[in-house]
């Protein structure tokens, strides 16, 4: 029998020939991450231990969601993270200005790649899946305990294979995609399991938009997303990666849970309604709705591609009087690519506000809390109940081109009716 490219990735790094579904495994671990909020956890635990950490390269740390700090509190705990990389001389720490949202900055820097096994202290380490890696999320006392062995054990997840075929239409990319599948089997229906997308669509897809379907699969409670790599992978590694990568490919006779298959030329852009990101709507059925906010940026949408897409609805467009827009490019390399290329000057004259990358507004830390009874539009990942601010806010998730629609438009929006105005 054969095996998918998850339970491959996972034999090859239990020493093994072949794991199945269900199986516990003890793998070895190619990365470890952990931010300003759950690194000060995983250090107290793994200081208990009162052992050597096992390996300084294989631990990055990243400040991102409470920096630049933005209170008392916050600024204790990113300093807790900073002496410890310095006591420990770990290479892969990331400080403010130098830094990025840390599911954007770990690929772009090539820490990551394929073939990877990677834990992080993070629900969103999945992001990671779309380079051809196995990327879960672990808690901070799981990341300590990896800290020190440099290993760390799994259940096999068992597989779920999502098939994309037909011929996007403009403004459809891989939020839609993700919003879609999740509205489809929502937010439990990929539980514990490995999510594998595939197809001729996914194909066609960019790594950007890679990452963003990857990036979402915890939202359907999957253990880990994951693409094949191809060519379009191996371009994006080609003079990043820092270390020997190795491709892995489901075998063809390899088992699955389940199968599902979406002919997706009919997919209009997606909006996730509050409160949950399986309660999806083709855009043109929700334009009713008036905003307050827009954020555009995290580790969801906040790359290079995202703000390309942004700008050209905002282009030569101004802000609705009644919205704020908040654009957060995911790396200072973004920050400085789009710079480069005009995009930052579109968003101030549009009268969009610009940030330093964080992931401040999309847990409701900082740098955008909503009051009560206040709307946003976001490109991020959640629209729990106050996951944006006050418990009586709400939160819809969109792609960039609907997010800078909706900011020019002062509601919901379909990008058609900004563009083609």
């Amino acid at each position: 029998m054969g095996m998918t490219i998850t339970e491959k990735i996972l034999a090859f790094h239990a020493g093994k020939e072949y794991v199945e579904p269900g199986e516990i495994v003890k793998c070895r671990v190619d990365v470890l991450l952990a931010n300003d909020i759950t690194a000060p956890l995983a250090i107290k635990e793994f200081e208990r231990l009162k052992v050597p950490l096992f390996e300084p390269n294989a631990l990055v740390l990243v400040p991102d969601h409470f920096t630049p700090n933005k209170d008392i509190k916050s600024a204790e705990q990113a300093k807790t993270v900073r002496e410890f990389a310095r006591r420990h001389r770990i290479p892969h720490y990331f400080e403010v200005g130098r830094m990025g949202i840390e599911h954007c900055l770990l690929p772009e820097q090539g820490l990551v790649v394929a073939g990877d096994v990677v834990i992080g202290a993070d629900s969103h380490t999945c992001t990671y899946g779309a380079l051809g890696a196995f990327a879960t999320g672990v808690g901070s006392t799981d990341l300590a305990a990896a800290m020190a062995l440099g290993e760390t054990w799994f259940r096999v997840p068992p597989s779920l294979k999502f098939v994309y075929t037909g011929k996007l239409k403009p403004w459809v990319g891989g939020k839609d995609l993700i919003l879609y599948t999740i509205g489809q089997i929502g937010v439990e229906g990929a539980l514990y399991c490995a999510m594998e997308f595939t197809g001729p669509v996914i194909e066609e897809l960019s790594m950007d938009g890679r990452f963003t379907m990857c990036n979402m699969a915890v939202e359907a409670g999957a253990k880990n997303g994951i693409i094949a790599p191809d060519e379009k992978t191996a371009a994006y590694l080609e003079g990043r990666a820092r270390r020997p990568y190795k491709f892995f490919q489901s075998d063809p006779d390899a088992r699955y849970q389940a199968v599902y298959e979406f002919d997706v030329s009919r997919l209009e852009p997606q909006v996730a309604l509050p409160h949950s990101p399986a309660n999806t709507r083709p855009v043109t059925e929700v334009t009713h709705i008036t905003i307050d906010q827009v954020v555009i940026g995290s580790c969801t949408n906040g790359r290079l591609e995202d703000l390309r897409v942004a700008a050209q609805v905002l282009k030569g467009k101004k802000v609705h009087p009644y919205v704020r827009l908040i654009v957060i490019p995911g790396t200072q390399e973004i920050y400085r690519q789009a710079l480069r290329e005009g995009l930052i000057e579109i968003f101030l004259e549009a009268g969009g506000a610009v940030s330093t990358p964080t992931c401040g507004p999309c847990l409701g830390g900082h740098m955008g809390v909503l009051a009560k009874g206040e709307r946003a539009v976001a490109t991020t990942n959640r629209n729990f109940v106050g996951r944006m601010g006050h418990p009586e806010s709400e939160v819809y998730l969109a792609s960039p081109a609907v997010a800078a629609a909706s900011a020019v438009l002062g509601r919901l929006a379909h990008p058609d009716e900004v563009v083609k105005a």
